[in-house]
């Protein structure tokens, strides 16, 4: 996923808690910060809500965080420059993205033990899970051979199909009833269409203003996608269209969405979270802004407890020799995760 890095200062502001039209007086505040050390190097973040875990892809592992205590109750070993880890409570397992070799492991969610290991496309990055046909999709970022998305049979652990997706690839999603997968291809400002049946694309939908896409959630019931880039945009897909679009923070790198408030949370670079209200089918506001930190540009929520997750290193003062364009270094060992909950 992107790392870009902005500064910026916003206040946060009430939580819209209701689909009626009325500000409610809730807000987020930062309950806790759980610390990992390590390496700064880390991509997407996955809730497990009904098992109590939090999953935190990290460098060469996966730390796994008890949600009702905040402590890592263990590690998933041997996932090489890890992006993605997708859950599959049906099967007890779980799928890695390994870009670093080019493989997915499927592991047990007992023993958090590798059982095998699959061959994908070059650097897989997102990856997702179709319950309808039992399958999982991983998003292939690697130029060399092409980009594409591995289909694997999740209960056979076996590629059933490589799809050619023409561009770079970002997040997805799937609505299992209409038989169609959605990812970003961020380079071109597109969403993919993916039939899952034919294992083809066949599609594509220009997603401006949000340049750069990458985070995407999806509402199976108003057939809306939303995706995260430069700025948020609100699809209808049924029609391919933008039907809505939001000014959000800087540097979006993951995009999730609450049915039951329909919020949307975009987190982002510049150490900020924009939480945007679906107001309706063509309608978004923005209705707060979350301080994070800096680099803490992905996330999980947790709709159950309604808990954001997200995660970063800390940074150490910048340099003024270094010149303007210049990134600040990870300060060793600071790699945490930051907890936060609605204020009662």
């Amino acid at each position: 996923m992107r790392r870009r890095f902005l500064v910026g200062v916003l206040i946060g502001v009430g939580l819209w808690t209701g689909g009626t039209g009325v500000f409610g007086q809730a807000q987020y505040a930062k309950i806790a910060e759980i610390p990992i050390g390590g390496a700064a190097a880390f991509d997407y973040l996955a809730v497990d809500s009904a098992a109590k875990r939090l999953y935190v892809t990290h460098g060469t592992e996966i730390v796994v965080i008890d949600t009702a205590t905040n402590q890592i109750v263990g590690r998933i070993t041997d996932t090489p420059r890890v992006h993605g880890i997708a859950i599959v409570p049906e099967l007890g397992q779980a799928f890695t993205t390994n870009g670093g070799e080019n493989k997915v492991s499927i592991v047990d969610l007992k023993t958090l033990k590798t059982l095998s290991k699959v061959e994908t496309g070059t650097n897989p990055d997102a990856v997702l899970y179709d319950p309808s046909k039992k399958e999982i999709y991983t998003f292939n970022g690697g130029q060399k051979g092409g980009f594409s998305a591995t289909v694997i049979d999740a209960a056979k652990g076996a590629v059933v199909a490589t799809v050619d997706l023409g561009d770079k690839p970002e997040t997805g999603q799937v609505d299992p009833a209409m038989g169609r997968v959605f990812v970003n291809l961020e380079n071109k400002n597109l969403v993919g269409v993916i039939d899952t049946a034919t294992h083809k694309k066949i599609a594509e939908w220009p997603v401006l203003p949000a340049e750069g896409p990458t985070g995407m959630a999806i509402d199976t019931s108003m057939k809306r996608l939303f995706v995260g880039g430069e700025e948020l945009a609100m699809l209808d897909y049924t029609t391919g269209k933008v039907v809505a679009s939001a000014k959000i923070c800087g540097g979006s790198d993951a995009t999730w969405y609450d049915a039951a408030s329909k919020t949307i949370f975009n987190s982002c670079g510049d150490g900020h979270i924009t939480l945007t209200h679906v107001d309706g089918p063509a309608k978004l506001t923005v209705v707060a802004t979350i301080t994070t930190t800096r680099g803490a540009r992905t996330m999980a929520y947790d709709p159950s407890s309604r808990r954001i997750y997200t995660a970063a290193p800390n940074y150490a003062p910048a340099d003024p020799a270094a010149g303007a364009n210049a990134r600040p270094a990870a300060i060793p060992e600071s790699f945490h995760v930051l907890v936060f909950d609605v204020k009662h």
